[in-house]
């Protein structure tokens, strides 16, 4: 292929990716979610299920009036547009008060919340102060309250606050620290989580023991492990004390916990979280049998295999599901053959960046006349070794996928985008990146080496100097990473 004609071809797939993100960011904002899904028939609240649930299932309907307060608890990455979405339709008889916690307060805000900004990926000063308020508003809540929680991802660190009040916010935050760095996926990471803290596992809900609570999330873990989503304050733990124990000892985290942390992960009396064990790992197994089976993912769910959590019941407004849906619909009408494979979900960037490659080359062969996509939802993870520089999961991924074009697709119109949902990738404040064969070439015309750069957990100045990141700013969303990868003209490699 001539060079002119690869660039060519590479800035054309550059901006088809860039649309197929930005679209399906667009169908999942959450005011959109609310719009179709949500809304009141005087003090009913009415909840669509989710359109794969059928279209002429009758809504699920919580009746408010016969309440005399009603508590809204919001944290998470999207924890403001969703607080705000349910204000927009509130009835305004309803006597309502509540908490929110966020990256950042809103311009526009109602007397009858407070807000609170938050930490991430670390938790700071506010992260406590919302998780102690609302703690207050739920230890007060009688039969006559009913809850709605509002959950996003981002609320471990958002809202945040240990079980023992010994433990400082500088140890909390080593703690996060070590944990992000251990290499653990979030399912494990959130098991550790859950028993650190007093409003995670099921914590913040039971708080409440004899109002009614009703959980909205925006899901951004595996959709299978809805009591992920925000290390699950308002769901039954599954997890245990001797799976904490096992995650600790597997990763050696002890060493790296500060000492009061240490201290209590080594308790014999180590505080187990809420929730019917036995029962909860039988539902887990039946939800697990269902998602390999190919069943549709279940609407709405009430969870009282507990006293304290009567009434709780549990609705999914978005998911990673939802943003690879709008993906796929956008690449089908830009002209590409769309293939979704979420086979390398949790998987450690490098080998998740060697299966899609492997994945998209053998899709090139039985597609050999069409414009390529392959789409990837879910999360990739890194185990880092030292201190990272500027950068993240998908810009790890990116610049490792980069490197294996140059490798084996060195002529080819490929490229690869790696982005999360919430616009925020690590530490850097970009969504992600965009990569291609010559994304190496161009990044050591301007003096950088990528194979250093990946090494240092690094990529966001070599893409930001070859233009390739994508900068979205906070999105108020949180749908997990999308991964994007399209082939142009139908070539097989040798």
């Amino acid at each position: 292929m001539a060079e002119g004609h690869s660039r060519a071809s590479h800035h054309s797939l550059h901006e088809d990716a860039r649309a197929i993100f930005v679209h399906a960011l667009d169908v999942c904002r959450i005011e959109r979610a609310f719009r179709d899904r949500v809304r009141f028939e005087g003090t009913t609240l009415l909840l669509q299920h989710p359109p794969e649930m059928g279209p002429d299932r009758p809504p699920a309907q919580f009746e408010l009036g016969g309440y005399r307060k009603l508590l809204i608890i919001a944290l998470g990455k999207a924890a403001v547009p969703m607080t705000q979405s349910l204000l927009d339709i509130l009835p305004r008889k309803l006597y309502m008060r509540g908490v929110c916690s966020a990256p950042q307060k809103p311009a526009r805000r109602d007397w009858r919340i407070r807000y609170y900004a938050g930490g991430h990926p670390l938790p700071n000063r506010d992260s406590f102060r919302a998780a102690q308020h609302a703690l207050r508003l739920l230890r007060r809540a009688s039969e006559k309250t009913f809850v709605i929680f509002l959950i996003s991802g981002g609320g471990s660190t958002l809202f945040d606050l240990p079980l023992y009040p010994e433990i400082s916010l500088g140890d909390t935050v080593l703690f996060h620290e070590a944990l992000i760095a251990s290499g653990a996926t979030i399912a494990e990471i959130n098991a550790l989580r859950k028993h650190f803290s007093a409003v995670k596992g099921g914590r913040l809900a039971t708080a409440a023991r004899r109002a009614a609570k009703l959980t909205l999330q925006v899901v951004d873990v595996p959709s299978h492990q809805a009591d992920a989503v925000a290390s699950g304050p308002t769901l039954e733990d599954p997890s245990t004390v001797d799976d904490c124990r096992e995650l600790v000892g597997r990763y050696q985290l002890l060493e790296k916990f500060p000492r009061s942390v240490r201290r209590f992960f080594s308790r014999p009396d180590l505080p187990e979280t809420p929730g019917d064990k036995a029962a909860l790992k039988q539902l887990a197994e039946q939800r697990e049998t269902a998602r390999k089976t190919g069943l549709k993912r279940m609407g709405f769910a009430t969870f009282t295999t507990e006293s304290a959590f009567t009434a709780n019941s549990l609705a999914t407004l978005l998911s990673n599901r939802d943003l690879v849906r709008a993906a796929r619909e956008k690449a089908t009408a830009l002209g590409y053959e769309a293939i979704v494979d979420n086979g390398c979900d949790d998987w450690p960037y490098d080998k998740a960046a060697a299966y899609l490659l492997d994945r998209l080359i053998e899709l090139r062969r039985q597609y050999p006349g069409r414009k390529l996509c392959l789409l990837s939802g879910g999360e990739v993870t890194v185990r880092m070794d030292r201190k990272p520089g500027a950068g993240g999961r998908n810009q790890q991924f990116a610049l490792a996928s980069a490197l294996l074009l140059h490798e084996r697709l060195r002529s080819q119109p490929v490229v690869c985008l790696s982005a999360g949902s919430d616009g925020a990738d690590g530490n850097s404040p970009v969504a992600g990146a965009i990569a291609d064969p010559t994304t190496g070439d161009r990044a050591h015309a301007l003096g950088f080496d990528a194979q250093a750069a990946l090494a240092a957990f690094d990529a966001c100045p070599l893409f930001t100097a070859i233009g390739d990141v994508l900068l979205t700013g906070p999105t108020g969303n949180n749908l997990r990473d999308l991964r994007i990868l399209l082939w142009e003209r139908p070539s097989i490699p040798r």
